[in-house]
C-alpha cells in the first residue's frame, strides 16, 4: 500500500526549508533621512505672520510725523488711541474708523519704557490686521 503525501510534491533528501528573510530598518531609516532632508530644502522659511517696519525717510524734519495718531502703550496695560483709552480688541476697529478718510494717515506706536516687547507687537499686528499701512514704531 502506498502512502499518500500531503504535500504535491515529495521533499528531497537535500531540500531544506527555507527561512523569512528579516527586513533590515536601515535602508528604510536612510529613504526617511534622504525625504527628510529634502523636505527640508525644499521648503519656505518664510515668517508669514511678520511685520514690516520702515523707518522714516528724514528723522531730523518733524513733518514726517504731522497728523499722525499716537497710540501709546503704558505700563499698567492699557493702550490709548490719540489720547482716549481704548481696549486691546477694539484698537482695530477704532483705528480704522480714523484712518477711514485718509486712508494714508501714518500710526506712530508708542510704548513706555518697561512695557513688554509682546504687547506693542500685539498692538501691531491688530493694526496690520486692520489695513493699516502706515505704522512706525517709536520711543
Amino acid at each position: 500500500m502506498q502512502m499518500i503525501s500531503a504535500r504535491p510534491y515529495p521533499r528531497l533528501a537535500g531540500d531544506t526549508r527555507r527561512r523569512r528573510a528579516l527586513i533590515g530598518l536601515t535602508p528604510l531609516i536612510d529613504v526617511v533621512f534622504i525625504l527628510l532632508v529634502f523636505f527640508m530644502l525644499a521648503s519656505s522659511f518664510l515668517d508669514w505672520r511678520s511685520i514690516s517696519l520702515a523707518p522714516p525717510a528724514n528723522v531730523a524734519n518733524g513733518g514726517a510725523l504731522e497728523g499722525a495718531i499716537l497710540v501709546e502703550l503704558r505700563q499698567d496695560g492699557s493702550v490709548r488711541l490719540s489720547g482716549d483709552p481704548v481696549s486691546l480688541s477694539d484698537i482695530a476697529a477704532r483705528a480704522r474708523a480714523m484712518a477711514a478718510d485718509r486712508p494714508d494717515r501714518r500710526f506712530v506706536v508708542q510704548p513706555a519704557a518697561g512695557v513688554p516687547l509682546q504687547d506693542a507687537i500685539a498692538v501691531l499686528d491688530r493694526l496690520s490686521a486692520a489695513g493699516i499701512a502706515q505704522i512706525s514704531l517709536t520711543r
